[in-house]
């Protein structure tokens, strides 16, 4: 039974992928939150006397929201798209600026939540007509429940994360249904290329991103890129090939050539273990998985694939196309030639849709075209981004020192709701076991 949940265990963390959901220890975290306190406390204090008491009224504790997300909502896919058609009428009527910056003045903070009472209106416009808000130098969000104080005045509907089912995304804060970032040491010198929060079968409607901590001594930078540009740009020849071919991405690589000491028995033990993949651990992750040897070349390594998907997408609410699609996070040919600290376990790649490889001088354009539309954002204690995660592709830069940064999820308000019952036994016994 040990060796089984071992196996289970190992598996886990291998479908996670990238390795950025990495639970911290209670240790870590509880430092963390501490951290946290003193910094807010000693912010507040920094704060002149009249402001801290115009911004920052004393407020009854918000409820707490443990248990009570609804599962992410099921990924809106609409994919009849005609590229040559879209890209010409991207190019003859533009695309606006994304990203909006609102920078408090002392007015502003003093006003509280009534700030983005008062202003809610043209935030959520700006959100729905070109995709990303960053709050910068506001009082209210130094902590997770001042986060999401200004989250919930804004009428944002909380959900899970869309691999929450799993039981290996962390939550900084249960009570707030804020979860951690990737801020890990280990991770660290871990660059974390553009990507959606999505996978083929749930997509978050909107993020928002918040600034505990910065990096204490360089990097950590979020930055973001517009999915609408991407799109617009990639040559078109390169979009109808990876339409008409689709994709397929692969979360994981689980290398069992040490079963070749069991000598013929080998082909029944990677029978077994792909069994015991696709039965006991795939299903929790809730992303319709193919387990498939030999994907990469290599026929002992077991890797966990997604169903073939379309690379673009038409925005659920506007209509208009854009590029959907993790290859720049999740393609190994990128990973290899970029700071990356995860093992090989947790390596990922993107392949054609009949699992063919995709060519270098493709994955070099999307790359480069992804980097030329990357906005990279200096956040301070505090300031907080919201991003339409249909349309806005988020990333990390590699950071040194200590990082405390953090997320929030929501759906769009009006989808049928679904309670996720707590992780399984099974599920905190992994997270124990993956440090």
């Amino acid at each position: 039974m040990g060796a089984r949940l071992s196996v289970l265990a190992a598996v886990s963390l291998a479908i996670v992928g990238s390795g950025e959901a990495f639970l911290q220890s209670p240790l870590m975290k509880a430092t963390q939150m501490r951290r946290l306190s003193q910094q807010t406390t000693a912010s507040r204090r920094a704060t002149p006397a009249l402001r801290m008491a115009l911004s920052m009224p004393t407020m009854a504790p918000l409820p707490s929201i443990e248990g009570l997300l609804p599962d992410c909502p099921v990924t809106k896919w609409s994919t009849d798209i005609d590229i040559a058609a879209e890209q010409a009428k991207y190019q003859t009527e533009g695309i606006s600026e994304s990203l909006m910056t609102i920078t408090a003045t002392a007015e502003d903070n003093a006003k509280g939540l009534d700030f983005f009472i008062e202003n809610k209106e043209r935030i959520m416009q700006h959100m729905t007509q070109n995709g990303a808000v960053v709050f910068k130098n506001f009082d209210m969000s130094k902590d997770p429940e001042g986060f999401r104080r200004v989250w919930e005045t804004l009428e944002f509907a909380p959900c899970l994360d869309p691999i929450h089912s799993s039981g290996l995304r962390s939550f900084l804060s249960a009570k707030d249904g804020v979860y951690e970032e990737v801020n890990k040491k280990s991770l660290a010198k871990h660059y974390i290329g553009l990507h959606n929060e999505s996978t083929f079968k749930k997509t978050a409607t909107y993020g928002a991103f918040v600034c505990f901590s910065p990096a204490t001594v360089s990097g950590g930078e979020f930055f973001i890129a517009d999915g609408a540009k991407i799109f617009r740009d990639l040559k078109q020849e390169v979009l109808e090939d990876l339409y008409g071919r689709g994709v397929r991405i692969s979360v994981s690589n689980l290398d069992l050539g040490f079963l070749g000491a069991l000598g013929p028995m080998k082909d029944n033990a990677k029978k077994f273990v792909e069994g015991l993949v696709a039965t006991a651990v795939a299903p929790k992750f809730d992303m319709d998985l193919d387990m498939i040897y030999g994907a990469d070349g290599n026929p002992d390594r077991l890797q966990a694939i997604e169903h073939k998907q379309s690379p673009i997408n038409r925005h659920p609410v506007s209509g208009k196309p854009v590029w959907f699609c993790n290859v720049h996070n999740h393609a190994r040919y990128l990973r290899d030639r970029r700071p990356c600290s995860v093992p090989e376990v947790g390596m990922t790649d993107v392949y054609y849709g009949n699992l063919g490889k995709l060519p270098s001088d493709t994955l070099d354009h999307i790359n480069d075209v992804s980097n030329k539309h990357i906005q990279n954002l200096a956040m301070e204690p505090g300031d907080v981004l919201l991003i339409d995660n249909y349309r806005m592709l988020h990333g990390r830069q590699t950071f040194e020192g200590d990082r405390l940064h953090a997320v929030s999820w929501f759906r769009k308000g009006d989808e049928e709701v679904n309670i996720v019952a707590k992780p399984n036994p099974l599920n905190s016994l992994m997270n124990l076991m993956i440090k």
